[in-house]
């Protein structure tokens, strides 16, 4: 047994990945699910959609790599996080959809306990802001508006978990409802200094400290699957929140690197070391990972739109099929024009932390077109990295240049991240495997079961694939980034 099977299961599809035992991809298999809106700001996903393309995938993937099921050692598990479920512990039957990180329907509730007073308390708990993006209001209004849901979890009778934790429930038979520190550290729940669910916090919000899961490292016995599911029981060893995975990924184990990933959204992980920073720039405490026992902590900025203003080009206008065309739309636009686009299309995220703003296109001319639509979107994730960039080194204290490692689908881009290093005026790296996030999850797994080298040589072991430099002049940049910050302004006032 030589391979290990990787889960990422994301915003918008799930995918399985087989890893050999030198940790290179030996086969893929992806399958896209629905999105629901039920209104403006909501978004939730049907739970039997995560958990059948999850299962499907990785038999497809595992098939498709021309090995059986007695070829995988262990299996490692990376998820889109804070995306909040409840499900009946006994028949697993959730008792409403997911609610999925972008929702913003606890807005109101979020300003409510803030004007209360609270959120210096769960800020110096959690590391997070008190916001919708999180996991703890999503739970709290699940159990608010279905009916009998709150007596029922103070029964025991239902369970909480974020994907990682319903599809480990899922995978092991109801064995095992369990998480990770990182994906704990998500949940607005977690006091992420001692280690523990607050139960501060789930008195504050009456949520059942009982139906919340066991947390264990990022490298640990999470269980084994069903014997049915792939024809004998797998380990499932490793678990980490996508972003995490990612840093794992791209082998940031020294403080003071840092990585940014560009799926759905945008997220960025500065690695600080033993200690947490906390942020005075609106930026997240996080854990990075967690090993031994021991958390590494890193700062987080969120952007929660980048590969979705793609997904918005296509499916919303409707002027490309597929994503790959903005590049050569975007090389073509008209170099006279300059459409800035704030794609606020469910608030903005770091370091603004507005949830309840919306999207908003500057520069309009009777000439622009598709080509200048798309060039403003590929730029609007440029923007919105330096945004974070310049909260976190001021939180760190530093300035000057740094690398930025960079990975997922819109990573891809050549004009995209020529732009990013440009606006940024730093180094782009991006790395010969851009599918970093289920290599984190699945070195994780690997390196419990004794198949993958330590962290020394999986960092030593990262391969470069191109390095974007710095070409636009100073003055251009400095004044295309006050433009920026002027319709960022204009969004938020509207």
């Amino acid at each position: 047994m030589t391979h290990i099977l990787a889960i990422d299961q994301g915003t918008t599809s799930s995918r399985a990945i087989v890893f050999d035992g030198d940790l290179r991809v030996a086969a893929t298999a992806q399958e896209e699910f629905p999105q629901h809106f039920p209104r403006s700001g909501w978004v939730e996903h049907d739970p039997s959609d995560l958990w059948s393309t999850t299962a499907s995938t990785c038999r497809a993937a595992v098939e498709k790599a021309g090995l059986g099921s007695s070829d995988i050692v262990a299996i490692g598990i990376t998820n889109q996080r804070e995306t909040t479920l409840v499900w009946d512990g006994k028949t697993g039957a959730p008792i409403h959809n997911a609610i999925v990180w972008q929702d913003r329907r606890t807005a109101d509730f979020c300003a409510d306990l803030r004007e209360a007073g609270h959120g210096d308390m769960i800020t110096a708990r959690t590391g997070l802001l008190v916001d919708p993006y999180f996991s703890a209001t999503k739970l709290k209004w699940i159990l608010d508006h279905v009916e009998g849901a709150r007596a029922r979890a103070r029964r025991g009778e239902l369970l909480f978990g974020t994907v990682d934790t319903y599809l480990i429930w899922k995978l092991t038979g109801g064995k095992s409802h369990v998480t990770d520190a990182t994906n704990a550290a998500r949940t607005m729940l977690y006091d992420i200094h001692k280690g523990r669910w607050s139960r501060t916090i789930c008195d504050l919000l009456d949520i059942p400290v009982e139906m919340l899961p066991e947390v264990k490292d990022c490298e640990a016995d999470f269980g084994t699957t069903r014997s049915d599911l792939f024809g004998r029981e797998i380990p499932i060893l490793g678990v980490a929140g996508d972003q995490q995975a990612a840093t794992v990924g791209q082998a940031c184990f020294e403080p003071g690197m840092v990585k940014a990933t560009y799926g759905t959204g945008c997220f960025a992980l500065l690695n600080t070391g033993a200690t947490p920073v906390a942020s005075h720039n609106k930026m997240l405490t996080t854990i990075a990972y967690q090993l031994d026992g021991t958390p590494t902590y890193a700062l987080e900025g969120s952007i929660f739109v980048a590969g979705a203003v793609v997904q918005w080009l296509r499916d919303g206008l409707k002027i490309i099929r597929h994503a790959k065309e903005t590049q050569p739309l975007a090389y073509s636009a008209d170099g006279e024009q300059d459409l800035i686009l704030v794609p606020a299309f469910v608030g903005l995220g770091a370091p603004y932390w507005k949830p309840d703003c919306r999207g908003a296109i500057f520069g309009l001319t009777r000439g622009s077109g598709p080509a200048e639509f798309a060039r403003a979107a590929l730029q609007s994730v440029g923007y919105q990295t330096r945004d974070l960039l310049e909260a976190m080194q001021a939180d760190m204290g530093r300035t000057g240049e740094a690398v930025l490692r960079v990975d997922g689908g819109m990573s891809a881009s050549d004009f995209a991240m020529q732009f990013l290093s440009d606006i940024i005026g730093a180094s782009v790296d991006r790395p010969k495997v851009l599918e970093t996030t289920a290599m984190g999850a699945a070195w994780l797994a690997g390196q419990r079961a004794g198949i993958y080298p330590g962290q020394a040589e999986f960092a030593a072991n990262w391969a470069l694939e191109r390095r974007f430099e710095p070409a636009m002049p100073d003055e251009t940049r400095s004044a295309k980034y006050a433009r920026w910050k002027r319709a960022v302004a204009a969004t938020i006032s509207v």
